[in-house]
């Protein structure tokens, strides 16, 4: 099978995802020594590092680490199908979209197997607004996977989006 060349910008983007996401982890986990320190103030209250092991996945969900080889297969398995995805995909935001999912939910997986849980410690809890007379906080600790994954659901949002409006205009240029 012949691998169409815009597809390996999706396996290129994962694994760059998956490599800075590797080196950040190894660097707060050895380098940094964040486990003992459990936190660093960086800009408070705008931007800390916390050490947390999230067992689960989100809200708490499996937080006592019963799932963790069902998630790493879920894991892997989204992976291989954003694969094959890319392999389809011809619009590159879309395969952008792919690549960053795809390399954050490789990078979160190898955490799960090494070491039972996945490293996270980009902390943004500090900083807050208001809704009406309501305080929220932004109450998650993430790390670059979590954040590749987040940027790639968007992008992937944006190129749906682009996509059935530019069939929109295309139905209408065929009508006219």
């Amino acid at each position: 099978m012949k691998i169409p060349r815009i597809a390996y910008a999706a396996f290129g983007f994962a694994l760059i995802v998956i490599v800075l996401d590797q080196l950040t982890k190894a660097w707060i986990m050895g380098g940094l020594d964040l486990r003992e320190m459990g936190h660093i103030q960086v800009l408070p209250p705008l931007f800390n590092l916390t050490w947390v092991e999230n067992r689960g996945v989100s809200f708490g969900l499996f937080g006592d680490g019963s799932a963790r080889w069902m998630l790493s297969a879920f894991s892997i398995a989204v992976a291989g199908i954003l694969g094959w995805w890319a392999l389809k995909a011809d619009r590159r935001l879309l395969i952008t979209a792919i690549g960053l999912i795809m390399g954050g939910a490789l990078g979160n997986v190898i955490d799960r197997i090494r070491f039972g849980y996945v490293v996270d410690f980009l902390d943004i809890s500090g900083p807050h607004f208001f809704l009406g007379s309501m305080k929220i906080n932004f109450p998650w600790i993430f790390n670059v996977a979590d954040s590749a994954i987040c940027i790639g659901v968007v992008l992937l949002i944006l190129d749906s989006v682009r996509a059935e409006q530019e069939a929109k205009v295309g139905l209408a240029a065929e009508k006219s």
